[in-house]
């Protein structure tokens, strides 16, 4: 469901309230948080899709990490999972079984467990995981918590939603396909240490989201307007899969990606607020605004803890991306 759509149809249920309900409905977010005790927070999220690969093994296991992906966008740690699932009634058993495992291993790699989930009936394959995690109350990240000055941080590339769409019309490569699927099997289990690590007092992280079917743009937006601040983006430092720009120039893009741009046109660009430099270029701006599948955390910190960042992943052998910077004036600008 595109984001203009999804905020009319929550309109009227932001009215569920509790004192210990620190993150809910009335605050969109990645995932509800609750508080247990002073030390302890329930996070819980749930999401599924259809397939997005033919191996039913990786499908089951890129759908469990886009599903984990929004306790670690909250600073969390994932503690359980339930499976949701719907499958044609003439699907074979074992095809259902390496789904399953697919999400399990994912789960394990997690440091979590599957504990039980549904399963449906249903014309068309569908699977994810309903997901329980936790984080210390005082230490939640929010789309909200982006400040003036704050560094900001993209953990994965862009690039999942233009191969899956060529690779659905045969028309994307092998190798293209395989690094967009190693992409989508990447936790952001060390982004999340990472943020949670860049610490100074009273400067810890505390603005971050996911990059998922609203595209980077689009989640940047959310982010932008909860904090009441904005972005600076410097699109040749915005990563980008190999060979998701070759497709994108050929016009590879999903039905999300139309979505996602005129939501954003019609909001932040009738206002003025969203602007994309000329060098950005047509192909590489489609990527921008395109959905993507299990894509990586986007988050901010202050300047001073920005080599923290870099040292943190570099330590763990994973690779991060500086991006750009939070301004005062509302709004997002990609030069």
């Amino acid at each position: 469901m595109g984001p203009g759509d999804l905020q009319d149809v929550l309109s009227g249920l932001k009215q569920h309230e509790h004192a210990d309900l620190l993150v809910g409905l009335r605050r969109s977010d990645d995932a509800a948080v609750y508080r247990i005790t002073d030390e302890v927070a329930i996070v819980s999220t749930v999401d599924f899709f259809p397939p997005i690969v033919d191996d039913p093994y990786l499908y089951g296991a890129i759908a469990a990490a886009n599903s984990m992906s929004d306790v670690y966008a909250m600073g969390g740690q994932v503690l359980f999972a339930l499976n949701v699932a719907g499958f044609p009634r003439e699907m074979p058993k074992e095809v259902i079984a390496a789904v399953f495992k697919g999400g399990a291993d994912k789960v394990l790699e997690a440091g979590g467990v599957i504990a039980g989930g549904h399963t449906v009936v249903d014309a068309e394959p569908k699977y994810g995981l309903a997901v329980t995690g936790k984080v210390h109350p005082k230490r939640i990240f929010i789309k909200g918590g982006l400040r003036p000055g704050h560094r900001l941080f993209l953990s994965k590339p862009l690039g999942t939603g233009v191969i899956a769409t060529a690779a659905k019309d045969g028309a994307c490569e092998p190798a293209v396909l395989d690094g967009a699927v190693q992409s989508m099997l990447r936790l952001n289990r060390v982004a999340a240490e990472v943020a949670r690590e860049a610490t100074v007092g009273e400067s810890m992280a505390r603005g971050a989201t996911d990059i998922t079917g609203f595209g980077l743009l689009g989640h940047a937006a959310e982010m932008v307007e909860a904090s009441g601040v904005g972005m600076a983006l410097r699109a040749a430092d915005i990563p980008i899969l190999p060979g998701a720009l070759a497709l994108a120039e050929k016009g590879a893009f999903s039905g999300g990606m139309k979505r996602n741009r005129t939501h954003l046109e019609h909001t932040l660009g009738a206002l003025g607020r969203l602007s994309l430099g000329p060098s950005v270029g047509a192909a590489r701006a489609g990527l921008l605004f395109e959905s993507e599948t299990s894509g990586g955390l986007l988050f901010g910190v202050a300047p001073e803890d920005a080599g923290m960042v870099h040292d943190g992943f570099k330590r763990r052998g994973e690779a991060c991306w500086e991006i750009g910077e939070v301004t005062a004036e509302i709004g997002i600008a990609v030069r």
